[in-house]
């Protein structure tokens, strides 16, 4: 298996210069259990950096071993309001672990001189259950205020999914005209 993983840039996510091309991503949207975090940071389309649009959380980094019961793990940037909700899950004992999330991870095309989703959900909610590592949740935040960018106030969170028991899609490319699928998730016969 292929793995991906992608650092990204946080001050290219937050401040998009379209002369720069690197690597920059955006969690679009994220539930965890009954928590439906609020995508409330503004930010510039890649694909079109004359539009703004609303998401979760601004990538710092996103990997996956590439099979189809691998855990999704990213790092991203998320409000004060997100990191206050996200502080209050991990303190409680969380009976529903369910995550529904999107992402983007945007990369440059040289030849095409333009940005192109590289690793994506296809604007698809991809469903999962936060990773246990020795009987502990995956999912923290740091309470201190990331200076990578010190405008707006953000915090580092950290989430590792893996896939529920469906036939999902996980979408890749390596230009603007090279794509691929492939499955995460493996569905369960009842």
């Amino acid at each position: 298996m292929a793995e991906s993983s992608f650092s990204c840039s946080v001050e290219q996510g937050f401040n998009f210069q379209k002369d720069e091309q690197i690597l920059v991503g955006h969690i679009v949207a994220c539930k965890v259990g009954d928590t439906q975090f609020d995508a409330d940071l503004n930010v510039s389309d890649p694909e079109d950096s004359a539009s703004l649009i609303k998401v979760f959380g601004i990538a710092s980094g996103i990997f996956w071993n590439g099979g189809y019961a691998d855990p999704v793990q990213f790092s991203c940037q998320v409000s004060n309001a997100n990191k206050v909700q996200i502080a209050t899950l991990t303190h409680k004992s969380l009976s529903n672990t369910e995550v529904i999330f999107k992402f983007n991870i945007y990369d440059y095309d040289p030849k095409e001189k333009k940005y192109y989703k590289a690793f994506h959900a296809n604007d698809t909610d991809l469903k999962g259950l936060i990773e246990k590592s020795g009987g502990a949740l995956n999912l923290s935040i740091d309470m201190d205020q990331s200076m990578e960018v010190v405008s707006p106030k953000n915090f580092n969170f950290n989430l590792s999914i893996m896939p529920q028991d469906l036939n999902m899609e996980i979408h890749l490319a390596t230009s603007l005209s090279d794509k691929f699928v492939k499955k995460w998730g493996v569905e369960v016969a009842a």
